[in-house]
């Protein structure tokens, strides 16, 4: 069993390699259909069997035929990361889509469009004040004082006395 350090530095080395490979070294033309980015490698314990996921760029017919293309290519890759990585035993390569990075963006989307939503919602509550504040300095007659309130001290006197 490698140490953990030692796995992450195979998972790095792979994840470099692969890369390498998707730019220059497949010639199936399935796989240049979609932008293919290595995203994340995982690599076992004993070093025996390798993810790679990898992140395509375009519509989904698009993405299924480069998911069919580094399919058919998984004996190559792992005859080139054979001899260009270091290893007792080349590990099996697995190709797996990863759709975290369209995740990410359809979060980012949705959390803008809600401080949008929010900003308009504020815009129209103040407009809504400052209108109510508006017709209020207009329904009040101008030049005259302030009404007295029926509960006045003076009401409140004349109350107590007729208690009395």
């Amino acid at each position: 069993m490698a140490t953990d350090r030692r796995i992450a530095r195979v998972a790095e080395s792979i994840k470099r390699e692969v890369s390498q490979l998707l730019i220059s070294g497949i010639k199936d033309d399935r796989v240049g259909v979609g932008m293919v980015s290595v995203t994340h490698v995982d690599v076992a314990g004993d070093l025996q069997h390798a993810k790679i996921f990898v992140s395509i760029y375009g519509n989904d017919e698009a993405k299924a035929a480069t998911m069919e293309g580094l399919k058919s290519a998984t004996g190559f890759v792992r005859t080139e990361l054979g001899q260009r990585v270091r290893l007792r035993r080349t590990p099996e390569v697995i190709f797996i889509e990863d759709n975290s990075i369209e995740a990410g963006t359809q979060m980012l989307s949705l959390l803008s469009r809600l401080s949008r939503e929010r900003e308009v919602a504020e815009a129209n509550a103040l407009q809504e004040s400052e209108l109510q504040a508006s017709e209020l300095q207009e329904s009040e007659p101008q030049g005259s004082e302030p009404q007295a309130s029926e509960s006045d001290g003076a009401t409140d006197s004349s109350l107590v006395s007729a208690e009395e």
